[in-house]
């Protein structure tokens, strides 16, 4: 059995041509996709990088973990302590190891768990190589060891590969040679003048006002896209680099395709392509970054092609509710390993075989590193309740219709308290279960005593500056509202 895992960094599905997206943005990536069977509604339970990684790799909800955050206690797992036996409680369950024990030779190449040293995420892993850019590594930097480890050790059986490409992450720094493939084709129309001129006149890190993160000048190392959106050609700019990254990493997926095939054993080999969260790009006044616990962010693409499983299922799509700790768990089906008691995983390996489409009933997503937020995705909506707002102009309670809104333009919290209960009822109902498998509380606690997420802390020096930026460029009350009320979510009737 050999199995190639592909790891595309910030890889939202609806900007994939095989999830319907209207620029040809994954031509290798469709291929595989009509020979797989393809998820619609994969979800990170937690985001953003590290969050989510931990999670998949430890097959556990970051409320179970306590790792939600990119900095602070809660970016870590939590010691053992005393229990602590010669190894590691976490390596003895994590996915790497439950994939060697079952007689797969693990390898990773990625710079991620050196970016985050996050090292958990490798543990069991006999191979493991940091292609050193730090999360800024392109495509051309991660595909020769890929090349290398494939030539030397492809044709033997039984290993699983994991390949972490980062391009679709800003910054947008593709060789210039490539150029932009999109350069004159139109971005979709629900980003309107209108909407722009609204943002414009809000705030927040990485909002059409200042795209970077605090500030809207570009550092030099991004060929494309723009510091500040305040127009119709700064959003298509924008959106050029983004597509113009998975179009490049795209084209490796492609090389790495061509040496499956190159070495004979494409035909037996199983790929498997995901993400470990989504972009927000224009939703929620975000622009190229991953700070909020909604649609776009926490949704992942999930393909998956496995020879003997899902020949008579090519080409179809699934759209039951899934986490991606759920593929965890269905890889160790999969390979006749075993599924530690502890994972909150759940199987989803007869939807690769059969036409069977059963995902959960709702999911529950969190957001830990940017701010804090919580929400409940069922039917065809998601609640989404802030804790902190990671100084942006969040409300406490936001309601999407996303059959009808899936870009989250208009909040009917107001118009429908009946779904707005049901949503914070399915919340409730989860926390409970979930209660008794807390290694630390609720970290958003733990994290709102720190002064909120790593990213816009009240305590740091970045938060300052801001609320400095905003009085030099005539928006004021906003760093009132920020200095007196901190990351107080934004009620109706106090909005700044």
């Amino acid at each position: 059995m050999r199995i190639l895992y592909i790891d595309i960094d910030t890889l939202r599905p609806d900007h994939l041509s095989c999830y319907g997206y209207h620029r040809q943005t994954s031509p290798n990536m469709d291929a595989i996709a009509a020979e797989g069977v393809r998820f619609t509604n994969c979800y990170a339970p937690d985001t953003p990088c590290l969050p989510s990684r931990t999670a998949l790799s430890t097959g556990r909800f970051g409320i179970c973990t306590g790792a939600i955050n990119h900095g602070g206690e809660y970016a870590d797992l939590p010691l053992p302590g005393a229990s602590r036996g010669f190894r590691s409680q976490w390596a003895g369950t994590a996915w790497g190891t439950i994939l060697r024990q079952a007689g797969l030779h693990t390898v990773s190449i990625s710079p991620f768990a050196n970016r985050h040293t996050s090292y958990h995420f490798v543990y069991g892993f006999q191979e493991t190589y940091d292609t050193g850019g730090g999360g800024l590594d392109n495509a051309d930097e991660v595909y020769p060891p890929a090349r290398r480890w494939l030539e030397a050790n492809g044709r033997a059986d039984n290993w699983f590969l994991h390949v972490n490409f980062w391009d679709p992450h800003t910054p947008y720094d593709h060789p210039e040679e490539y150029g932009n493939p999109f350069a004159g084709e139109p971005i979709e129309d629900w980003i309107t003048p209108e909407m722009l001129e609204r943002q414009q006149a809000s705030y927040g890190p990485h909002s059409a006002s200042e795209v970077p993160d605090i500030t809207d000048q570009l550092p030099p190392r991004w060929r494309m896209g723009r510091g500040s959106i305040r127009n119709l050609d700064d959003a298509k700019a924008h959106y050029d680099g983004y597509d113009t990254g998975i179009h490049y990493a795209d084209h490796y997926v492609g090389k790495l395709v061509a040496d499956l095939r190159r070495l004979g054993i494409y035909a037996d080999t199983a790929i498997i392509i995901s993400s470990d969260h989504g972009e927000n790009h224009g939703e929620l006044n975000v622009w190229g970054d991953h700070q909020t616990a909604d649609h776009i962010c926490n949704r992942i693409p999930l393909i998956v092609r496995w020879p003997g499983i899902t020949e008579d299922q090519a080409g179809q799509q699934r759209h039951g509710l899934h986490y991606n700790l759920d593929l965890t768990a269905t890889l160790a089906e999969l390979v006749d390993g075993r599924a530690p008691a502890e994972w909150n995983g759940r199987s989803f390996a007869d939807s690769l075989s059969s036409p069977v489409d059963a995902g959960r009933d709702c999911l529950i997503l969190s957001q830990g590193a940017w701010s804090c937020q919580r929400s409940a995705r069922w039917d065809r909506y998601i609640l989404i309740r802030t804790y902190h707002t990671g100084m942006k102009a969040f409300p406490e309670y936001m309601l999407f219709d996303l059959e009808a809104d899936p870009h989250q333009t208009t909040n009917l919290a107001a118009q429908r308290p009946d779904l707005v209960g049901h949503g914070l009822m399915l919340m409730d109902r989860w926390m409970g279960e979930r209660m008794r498998e807390g290694l630390r509380g609720d970290p958003f606690w733990g994290i709102i005593a720190e002064g909120g997420p790593l990213h816009a802390n009240e305590r740091s020096e970045s938060w300052q500056r801001y609320c400095e930026r905003l009085r030099r460029t005539g928006r004021g009350h906003h760093a009132d509202y920020l200095q007196s009320e901190g990351g107080k979510p934004v009620r109706l009737t106090d909005q700044p």
